[in-house]
């Protein structure tokens, strides 16, 4: 197990109480998080592995365990760098468009996301004080053109410089696409705790590949996320 993982003190596990191996949880997560698959699909997949559960179970299963996931690698994240890029984009929950905020560095470390259903002051400076939770405040921030942005860097991050040209968050808008494929087979999501939890759990899954994290650092890049989650399935 990477070192800068610990077990929890007593109470036990969050794994107790299911009659499913922890080992096949994580997988299933996993494989949703990190490939174009619905809740059926991975239902069918364990079913071929003879393991019979239902796609509902499945969801449950990604809804309660993908933050403990997250928290367990808390400690082994690398710090993000110094040059912030910030955008919105709009995902399609219970048949409504809404907003998710997303921010990476200049190494492609997603530093954070955040699932609003308004684009207004309020939900721009409550994903800049979580982001700002992370342990890095940027010199550098670029962000579009969006008129709340320069208030609330001026409240927030009065010392970084601000960047608004054209073209310069060019970044974070291409890294938008890799959300959006994932998201796509959803067909819509249906309540704005599970948009956040997908996004910030999709967000674990690619920083964990781009080698963001102190986890399976040793081992083939391709194997790197199944070791990871093996490893943070022993700290939950």
């Amino acid at each position: 197990m990477a070192r800068c993982l610990r077990r929890p003190p007593a109470p036990v596990s969050g794994f107790v109480g299911f009659r499913i191996p922890p080992e096949v949880l994580t997988l299933a997560v996993r494989w949703y998080l990190r490939f174009a698959l619905s809740y059926r699909d991975v239902e069918e997949l364990l079913v071929e592995r003879g393991i019979d559960v239902d796609h509902v179970t499945i969801f449950r299963w990604v809804q309660r365990f993908t933050p403990l996931l997250v928290e367990a690698a808390r400690p082994c994240r690398h710090r993000p760098g110094s040059r912030w890029f910030v955008d919105e984009t709009y995902i399609k929950i219970a048949g409504c468009w809404m907003y998710l905020y997303r921010a990476i560095d200049q190494h492609g470390q997603v530093i954070d996301v955040l699932a609003s259903k308004r684009r207004d002051q309020p939900a721009a400076r409550g994903f800049f004080q979580r982001a700002l939770t992370h342990g890095c405040r940027p010199a550098e921030v670029t962000t579009n053109k969006a008129p709340v942005y320069p208030r609330i860097l001026g409240e927030l991050l009065p010392e970084a410089c601000h960047v608004d040209a054209v073209r310069e968050n060019n970044r974070i808008e291409s890294d938008h696409s890799q959300l959006k494929a994932r998201l796509r087979p959803m067909r819509g999501l249906k309540r704005l705790r599970s948009a956040q939890t997908i996004s910030t759990g999709h967000a674990l899954i690619q920083n964990i590949r781009r080698g963001h994290y102190e986890l399976a650092t040793d081992v083939d890049p391709r194997l790197r996320l199944a070791t990871a989650f093996t490893e943070l399935a022993h700290a939950i």
